[in-house]
């Protein structure tokens, strides 16, 4: 009696975790971009937005679990459709003028550029572009990044707990990843 051997759990999360890294594997600081001067990445491999991305899912709160540049100080980002269009709630370490450091929180406006990819109006007054390049079936996890590899975040429906294998894989990719 022949048995028939599906992909197994393991096997899948193997399989997302390669695609990971993969995506991020390439990374190569030796370029520079217009928005920060470094690439994390081969500008000569083409990347593009997931084919699983379904907005209403992505919509909502979202951790920061991982990110390239090391220094990004966000700690979690939240999508919502307003009456006045997709913003985006981030709330990051940082400290005022006057010197108090804490949780700032800033309401971006989000411009849709297709499906996957938007153009993000920073509190700086630039123009940060987000493609959400890869999806967790359950959408509990994410990696979002730039076209021009200018950075890279690893994001999570919750904000901390062990991190699954196809995380971890993509964690040690970023921190891997060379200046």
């Amino acid at each position: 009696m022949k048995r028939r051997v599906g992909i197994t759990s393991v096997s899948r999360r193997y399989y997302v975790g390669i695609f990971l890294i993969l995506a991020l594997a390439a990374c190569d600081a030796r370029r520079d971009t217009a928005q920060s001067g470094a690439s994390y990445r081969d500008q000569d491999v083409l990347i593009g937005v997931t084919s699983r991305y379904d907005e209403a899912r992505f919509l909502g709160q979202w951790y920061m679990r991982a990110a390239l540049p090391a220094n990004e100080r966000i700690e979690r980002v939240r999508f919502e459709n307003r009456a006045t269009g997709l913003q985006m709630q981030m709330a990051q370490y940082g400290c005022d003028p006057g010197g108090t450091c804490g949780t700032i929180s800033d309401t971006l406006k989000v411009e849709r550029e297709g499906v996957g990819r938007y153009a993000i109006d920073m509190a700086d007054g630039t123009t940060r572009t987000l493609w959400v390049l890869w999806v967790d079936e359950s959408f509990r996890t994410a990696l979002v990044g730039n076209p021009e590899g200018a950075f890279a975040w690893i994001l999570d429906r919750q904000p901390t707990g062990a991190l699954t294998g196809s995380q971890r894989r993509a964690k040690y990719s970023i921190s891997t990843a060379t200046m």
